[in-house]
């Protein structure tokens, strides 16, 4: 036992200081992919709920696409198809000139676009569950169509897509593990290098386990008081 708390402790002995900065990456990771998922996969369900047909298809296509490539080839694609097209671009242009892709920007972008391929059907669904009378009201008082989707559409989208939305962040929590293969020192990478190492894997990976479900009960907490606040004008039955 007071070797265990001694691997865990911080400072020169233990790996407490490595674990932490790896939670940290880890949350920070995933807290900097949601506004990027969100936003691309309202934008993605609007388009298929466009009476513009090639804006149906390309939304249609992008969604096929990301929804079905598992998450860890989206990010291998990510990291080294960027990285290899950036090079080839250089060279055509006449940069002999090494680049890299940084591992945190690219599981960033990696994650959003399959984040945000999955939120396009909770935001097209919400749309799907707002009636059309709510948009003819708003012309009918002189609004825009901005104003209007602003005042009217999007309180009640958020609302309705807010369950689905909730169970999305959960799952791109758990998914920010996958960046550890590119060499980010997330919670999962640092907490293997610590078990290899010291040859203590149960206790390590036990660890991380412990920490994955905390994060998703502060995270569970902090949605419900969310989706508590977005129903608060929602008359009593």
């Amino acid at each position: 036992m007071n070797e265990a708390l001694t691997l865990l402790s911080f400072g020169e002995q233990g790996w407490g200081d490595t674990i932490a900065l790896g939670v940290m990456i880890t949350v920070a990771l995933a807290i900097c992919t949601l506004p990027f998922g969100l936003i691309l996969g309202f934008l993605i369900a609007l388009a298929k709920n466009s009476s513009e047909p090639s804006l149906k298809l390309a939304a249609n296509i992008y969604t096929t696409i990301f929804r079905g490539l598992p998450e860890l080839l989206t990010l291998f694609l990510v990291y080294f198809g960027v990285q290899i097209g950036i090079q080839q671009g250089l060279k055509l242009l006449g940069f002999d000139v090494y680049f890299e892709v940084n591992s945190f920007v690219a599981g960033m972008v990696a994650l959003a676009l399959v984040f945000s391929s999955y939120a396009s059907e909770a935001f097209l669904s919400a749309f799907r569950g707002i009636p059309q009378g709510q948009y003819e009201g708003g012309y009918a008082l002189g609004l825009s169509r901005y104003r209007t989707m602003t005042l009217i559409i999007l309180p009640q989208l958020i609302r309705l897509a807010l369950p689905a939305l909730s169970n999305l962040w959960l799952i791109l929590l758990k998914e920010t593990s996958l960046v550890s293969v590119i060499g980010l020192a997330d919670l999962i990478r640092e907490s293997g290098i610590a078990a290899r190492v010291t040859k203590e894997p149960f206790l390590f990976f036990g660890l991380a386990c412990l920490i994955y479900l905390v994060l998703a009960m502060i995270s569970s907490a902090g949605l419900s008081r969310v989706e508590r606040w977005s129903k608060r004008g929602e008359a009593s039955r």
